[in-house]
């Protein structure tokens, strides 16, 4: 049986990193990329242009190290409201890039430690999984049916690129959702798809934390917090050696070489 004493920490990272719209989220991927990390993200909310104009003030040499896939279901505007436009490919589309990515036909899994899967965000995922969970049984008559598909879909998804097969670093991105209890308690979630998943996405991840817009006007600053609150069950594995909160210019980095310590 093996000892604790043997155990060492795993050199690969998987978190996952909430906040509300603005919080600088994307943007606080700039100092992985200016460490020497190579970026691969799926991007479904079309917002990488932060990290990107950071990126290039930093140094434009270094947007080598960032590639992308852009995936989202194009909508139409009806009189009865938006609608799809074609078929939704979206989540399809972010699967076959997962098995062998679209620039090179690397395989995700296998990318290593100096490389870092970014899924941007699992709120716009979650949409599609839904979209292509509707057109797949849409005759049903039970909507219900349509949201447990694509919630069963992200959390195999989550499952998968956080379990040791996937020998890659990770951050899934999330926008927060807050809920009320059944103890009549507000509590925020990672946002998905529905209600019920957000609690159990915390479970497959050993790193939660928070981006958060403290201040207002010129006095505003963007904040990295890594401990709970009576709000929200941030996780941290190593709270004796991470500070409770990081500016966001430098934060992951920090996060990200204290979580790789033994």
């Amino acid at each position: 049986m093996p000892k604790a004493s043997e155990h060492t920490n795993s050199k690969l990272v998987k978190l996952l990193f909430i906040g509300n719209s603005g919080a600088g989220k994307t943007g606080a991927l700039t100092p992985l990329v200016t460490a020497g990390y190579k970026l691969r993200i799926i991007d479904l909310d079309n917002g990488l242009d932060a990290l990107l104009n950071h990126v290039r003030e930093a140094d434009p040499k270094l947007l080598e190290q960032i590639e992308y896939q852009s995936y989202r279901d194009q909508m139409k505007m009806t009189n009865l409201g938006p609608k799809l436009k074609g078929s939704p490919m979206a989540y399809m589309n972010t699967l076959t890039a997962m098995e062998k990515w679209p620039d090179d036909d690397s395989d995700p899994a296998e990318w290593g430690e100096d490389t870092i899967f970014v899924l941007d965000s699992m709120t716009n995922l979650g949409r599609a999984a839904f979209q292509w969970a509707r057109s797949v049984n849409a005759t049903s008559k039970d909507p219900r049916q349509w949201y447990k598909t694509a919630q069963d879909l992200i959390e195999d998804f989550i499952a998968n690129v956080t379990s040791d097969s996937f020998r890659t670093n990770v951050i899934v991105i999330s926008h927060v959702d807050m809920v009320e209890t059944q103890s009549g308690m507000i509590k925020g979630f990672a946002s998905s798809i529905g209600k019920a998943l957000g609690p159990k996405l915390p479970r497959f991840f050993n790193t939660l934390i928070l981006s958060e817009v403290k201040g207002s006007g010129k006095n505003v600053r963007r904040t990295i917090q890594t401990l709970p609150t009576s709000m929200l069950d941030l996780k941290n594995p190593a709270p004796m050696r991470m500070e409770a909160e990081y500016p966001i210019e430098t934060g992951l980095l920090d996060i990200f070489t204290k979580l790789k310590e033994n």
